[in-house]
């Protein structure tokens, strides 16, 4: 099977987020030094890069590893530690953020930080479903794996949830009411708010916006973008609207994240556990009576 690429890395256009995957060409001194140079050039408008495997030869020689903790294949832990003694090695964790940079462990690892990803861009919800979707457990970046308990429903909204949400994540533009939403779903808006609301832990107007605010967020970090233009194709009535949602969300207004490159607002705890009172599958996740 070949692979042939749309871009290059000159035509390549402003990305949001840069996947290094490993293989044995990456350890090729002539190829790590043209990687390595190009993610120098793009870091800085880049909201996350991230390493699989032994991509991290592509990664460790910008520098933008230096003091931060990492993981790679335990296979090469030894060499990239004695290359780059900067670095903060763990290969045995299987997953790695420290501020905007991540590092995985392995091929089965880049499922973890791709639920990362929907996590982050989409929220744990959505995370959830996707990892039932594929049968694996959701990995926190200190290692540890929590299955959620799967969904038993007498008359099956999960199913037609499971195929909503994906809908509403495509279509965010869209008008996205409760009586809309319930249409879609084939029941009537009363059942549909309450069994949302079970099953979801918030009403549909509240994860509507949950998911809109964190996708303008997302597309805030791109560069020439516009408030305007992003509170347009993310659902939102006019920019004052969003303006005040965004704010009563992040406590900051959205210019303040406009082509912006933050690194402590990506940042985890050393320890990598997940912040204390954030949810866990089995209270996102509830069996409706």
């Amino acid at each position: 099977m070949i692979f042939n690429p749309e871009e290059t890395l000159r035509t390549a256009p402003d990305l949001d987020t840069i996947v290094i995957p490993g293989g044995k060409g990456l350890r090729d001194s002539e190829v790590t030094e043209r990687i390595s140079d190009w993610i120098l050039t793009r870091a800085k408008r880049t909201r996350r890069v991230a390493g699989i495997g032994t991509g991290i030869y592509g990664l460790a020689p910008t520098g933008l590893l230096d003091g931060r903790q990492v993981t790679t294949h335990w296979r090469f832990a030894s060499d990239v530690a004695q290359r780059f003694p900067k670095l903060r090695m763990g290969h045995k964790r299987p997953l790695v953020k420290d501020g905007p940079f991540y590092t995985s462990s392995g091929l089965a690892a880049a499922i973890d930080l791709s639920l990362t990803f929907i996590e982050e861009d989409y929220g744990r919800h959505v995370a959830v479903a996707a990892a039932q979707e594929v049968a694996t457990p959701l990995t926190y970046r200190s290692g540890e794996k929590h299955f959620s308990k799967p969904l038993t429903f007498d008359s099956q909204p999960t199913d037609r949830f499971a195929e909503l949400v994906a809908w509403i994540v495509r279509n965010l533009h869209e008008d996205l009411s409760v009586n809309n939403l319930a249409r879609r779903a084939c029941m009537s808006p009363s059942h549909f708010n309450r069994a949302f609301k079970s099953v979801f832990g918030s009403t549909p107007a509240d994860f509507v916006e949950n998911l809109r605010l964190n996708e303008a967020k997302r597309r805030l970090s791109t560069p020439r973008s516009t408030v305007y233009s992003i509170a347009e194709s993310v659902g939102f009535a006019n920019a004052d609207a969003f303006r005040r949602a965004f704010h009563r969300r992040f406590g900051a207004k959205p210019r303040s994240s406009l082509n912006g490159f933050d690194s402590n607002s990506l940042a985890i705890p050393s320890n990598g556990k997940v912040a204390a009172g954030s949810p866990t599958a089995e209270e996102c996740l509830q069996t409706i009576s």
